[in-house]
């Protein structure tokens, strides 16, 4: 037997409040791929062209955005599945085998219904949905560390810690021998990858389709391994996040160190794309030098803006009322979908087009003008006591009637 859903008074703001600014940092960091009229460079991911105020926006962007807020999702998402795996053991004086088997199935269901869910929402919106991609993730990481002891927690932070700097050795000997170029082919513009300029709609759906499986399922394998995922699990059995008056000094060293490695590290890719700095094409392309400093250094910015989140939740604690952000975060699934929802359609050349004529600065504002629509929906959802839809539909999956 399994217990119901979490209930409100075991929510701890810190997470949700991460969740909830996430959101705004996802639709941003998302934004570039529905600028299909525009010219796109060597990694396919922001334009080349635009004005200045355009180009202001892509360089703040790719500092602090790109491949920063994926680490954290990936940590927030990890953190959530130690918590329901405890919660259901916590109905349990003392949890049995079967009790703890019982509660690795509830996991299993659920990663499973989000690889669903990640399904539907490429077919109908987003090529890069996330959802099935961590669905995959959560399933395989449920079953091999979700029960194991912290001792081996530990061996397999050290591992995946490993294998997430193997690829600075080349970026260190590019560095070293100030050759930043390559022989390798550029990859394929991802714009085009996410159909957002196909004008039938059948096709483009098709091709999301095709994009969202190497996302999901191939791309999963580079993700299993990273680090946060394993840092997430142990930061949920020291419940830092839930706790995080206890843990005030290694929140504000994580915060300062991950979001200054993070910005330091995508600052040449920056540099390179609005043209300060001149480098051979391919360093910038997906799988170039610059690229690949950006994201390796992604992980430890997405663990500082954790920490950030963490430290700002403890100021806020004290307050009696809960800000609407976190009443977002709360519904952070249905928030994610609504983001699709609102976007798709009137960006996409299939629906009504708006993507060919906006900048990266237009955009960014659509992008804030949509968060804040779902940060208000979110607000009056909680003080009806109501759930977002998603979340009321992956439970009832999940967890069945109760």
């Amino acid at each position: 037997m399994t217990r119901g859903a979490v209930r409100q008074d075991e929510r701890a703001l810190a997470p949700d409040l991460a969740r909830g600014v996430m959101l705004l940092l996802i639709v941003m960091s998302n934004t570039a791929f529905h600028l299909w009229g525009s010219r796109h460079g060597a990694s396919g991911w922001h334009p080349v062209d635009g004005s200045r105020l355009d180009r202001a926006i892509q360089f703040l962007m790719i500092v602090t955005l790109d491949l920063r807020t994926y680490p954290l999702f990936a940590f927030l998402l990890a953190y959530g599945m130690v918590q329901l795996y405890e919660r259901q053991l916590a109905a349990f004086a003392q949890p049995s085998t079967v009790d703890r088997r019982r509660a690795v199935a509830l996991l299993r269901r659920r990663s499973l219904w989000l690889i669903v869910f990640g399904f539907v929402h490429a077919a109908l919106f987003l090529a890069g949905d996330i959802l099935g991609h961590y669905g995959f993730a959560t399933l395989f990481l449920g079953w091999l560390l979700i029960r194991r002891g912290n001792r081996t927690l530990y061996v397999a932070l050290g591992i995946a810690t490993l294998l997430w700097l193997l690829p600075m050795v080349d970026v260190v000997r590019a560095f070293g021998t100030g050759d930043l170029g390559g022989s390798g082919p550029f990859t394929e513009p991802t714009v085009d990858l996410y159909a957002a300029g196909e004008t039938d709609w059948v096709i483009a759906a098709l091709r999301r389709l095709q994009t969202w499986t190497w996302v999901a399922g191939v791309g999963t394998f580079a993700w299993i391994a990273m680090p946060q995922l394993v840092i997430a699990f142990l930061a949920a059995r020291h419940r830092v996040l839930e706790n995080p008056g206890d843990h005030l000094r290694l929140l504000r060293w994580t915060a300062v160190l991950g979001i200054a490695i993070g910005w330091a590290g995508g600052l040449p890719l920056a540099l390179a794309h609005v043209g300060a700095i001149d480098v051979p094409s391919d360093a910038v392309a997906e799988s170039g030098v610059l690229s690949v400093l950006a994201e390796v250094t992604g992980v430890p910015c997405g663990l500082g803006y954790v920490a950030a989140f963490g430290l700002l939740a403890h100021c806020m604690s004290a307050r009696k009322r809960l800000p609407a952000v976190a009443a977002l975060g709360k519904r952070s699934l249905s928030g994610y979908l609504v983001h699709s929802l609102l976007f798709a359609p009137v960006l996409a050349a299939w629906g009504l087009g708006l993507g060919e004529h906006l900048g990266s600065a237009g955009m960014a504002l659509f992008a804030v003008g949509v968060w804040l629509v779902t940060v208000v929906a979110a607000a009056a959802a909680d003080r009806r006591g109501l759930p977002g839809p998603a979340e009321w539909l992956l439970r009832r999956l999940v967890y069945g009637r109760r």
